[in-house]
């Protein structure tokens, strides 16, 4: 059996205003195709301020996001190939 190695890149951009901090994800595939998607999150005011932790909420929110583009795509793309209804959960 013969093994493929596949690359995908994904950029993740951060942007902190405050309590509030975004995050740009942005997976390039190999075809060229991109998907993009965004997370938010919003720190409570008691909460103590720690940058890192408002990344990772926002960071796994965008790529939530992305998870989801990329089921879709592949349901499209098996429907195609099938011309049947594909069910496709995560």
């Amino acid at each position: 059996m013969m093994e493929t190695i596949v690359e995908c890149t994904i950029d993740l951009e951060f942007r902190e205003a405050g309590p509030l901090t975004q995050a740009a994800a942005r997976l390039r595939m190999r075809d060229g195709s991109e998907f993009t998607a965004h997370g938010v999150t919003n720190r409570h005011p008691d909460d103590p301020g720690q940058q890192r932790v408002g990344e990772e909420v926002a960071a796994a929110r965008a790529l939530y996001g992305l998870a989801e583009q990329l089921l879709e795509k592949a349901g499209v793309d098996i429907e195609e190939l099938t011309h049947e209804r594909a069910h496709l959960t995560h």
